[in-house]
């Protein structure tokens, strides 16, 4: 009797020390984890300044390493297409072929064709003021458009006042028709023009579309055999009686530009013109360039324009 209650109590503290066991069991499973983990991390932590050190101290080791990083993702996506730079577009085989062509000017040819650099000089400072344009664009584009005028036999300030009146010398300017740049030139039409110079997306590039704009102006003009004419068919309107004013407006800023590279005074802000009855309005089918964007002037004499 004495060893049956003697085994039933042994029995009970077995299954009292049960859970226990069990349970100290996990509280050590779960203490080596943690104690793993904090090794890991610390060595992860140790690894990752050390690493740092050596870049620092390397900086060559540092830029092959970004280079590296940087590659990796270009090398999945397609290159974009973009126009060239500028200095390539100066360098393209158009532009250095017309330059090689074109006729040596005597020095009192080149000096009415192009100006001084004092001349030069006043156009921008006028342009950039009047149509809000920073200096360095404006320098830049004045420049552009002076090369150009030598290339092809054109005056530089006709150009001029053609992107005045066209773009508001806006390089990114396109009209719902499909006109584009600072000639507004229609790419679509003229595709074949900006082959060498990067394709049509160079539509966009100032170097291009004055190039482009310019050459296109300049058969205009020799086609039509004045000035006047010229400009009605650059905007479109060459099968119509009118052109909505657009020839009057240009010429009309020529004049200006002709005076402030006289070194003349001339206002930087136009009045606008009294309203004059309406005239048939130009069709949107335009080959050259959008529709003229600013009200119509009293038609002005035609100056004399050099080169062409």
């Amino acid at each position: 009797m004495i060893n049956r209650f003697t085994g039933l109590a042994m029995s009970a503290r077995l299954l009292a020390n049960g859970p226990a066991a069990r349970l100290g069991a996990q509280r050590i499973t779960l203490r080596s984890l943690f104690t793993t983990a904090h090794h890991a991390l610390t060595i992860f932590g140790v690894s990752a300044i050390v690493m740092i050190a050596v870049l620092y101290v390397r900086p060559d080791l540092a830029h092959s390493l970004s280079q590296a990083l940087a590659a990796r993702p270009a090398a999945a996506m397609p290159a974009p297409v973009t126009a060239p730079p500028l200095h390539e577009l100066m360098e393209a085989p158009a532009v250095t072929a017309a330059a090689a062509e074109s006729k040596v000017l005597s020095p009192a040819e080149e000096k009415a064709l192009l100006g001084t650099r004092k001349q030069q000089q006043w156009v921008t400072e006028w342009l950039s003021k009047r149509y809000r344009v920073a200096g360095d664009a404006a320098n830049m584009l004045v420049s552009t458009a002076y090369v150009t005028a030598r290339e092809i036999k054109i005056d530089p300030l006709l150009i001029l006042a053609v992107m005045a009146i066209e773009s508001r010398f806006n390089p990114f300017a396109e009209s719902p028709v499909g006109a584009q740049g600072l000639m507004q030139v229609m790419s679509k039409v003229h595709h074949d023009k900006f082959q060498e110079l990067g394709g049509v997306q160079a539509a966009l590039n100032p170097v291009a579309n004055i190039r482009v704009g310019s050459l296109i102006l300049k058969d205009y003009v020799t086609r039509g055999g004045s000035v006047e004419a010229g400009l009605k068919s650059y905007v479109g309107a060459g099968a119509f009686a009118t052109d909505d004013g657009y020839g009057s407006r240009v010429l009309a800023e020529y004049k200006r530009l002709k005076l402030v590279s006289a070194g003349k005074k001339v206002p930087t802000f136009t009045p606008p013109a009294q309203s004059a009855p309406a005239a048939p309005s130009v069709p949107a089918t335009v080959t050259a360039s959008a529709q003229p964007q600013e009200a119509p002037e009293p038609p002005a004499p035609e100056p004399e324009l050099a080169g062409l």
